[in-house]
């Protein structure tokens, strides 16, 4: 049976977190859906931002993902309104 976590406010930001999966976060995948305030709707297809996944050093993986060719659209850094640190390629 899945399990939703209990939604986020990111201080400062203008969105709200919230976290479906099987278990921890820590221990399962989830997934994570945003709710960004202000928008009424989405459009079926153009609610999809990314995917996301945890590893234990974003900098060398974003520099394995550089050497095997892949294209990093944002470098690793903190992500908006908030601390985590992200990266974005593809």
């Amino acid at each position: 049976m899945y399990e939703a976590f209990t939604p986020k406010r990111v201080p400062g930001g203008t969105f709200t977190l919230a976290f479906v999966g099987y278990g921890e976060e820590s221990e399962h995948s989830v997934i994570e859906l945003t709710h960004n305030w202000g928008t009424e709707q989405y459009d079926i297809g153009a609610g999809f931002g990314h995917l996301a996944l945890e590893v234990d050093d974003v900098y060398q993986a974003t520099d394995d993902i550089r050497q095997r060719g892949g294209k990093i659209i944002r470098d690793a850094g903190p992500m908006n309104a908030g601390s985590t640190i992200i990266r974005r390629g593809s």
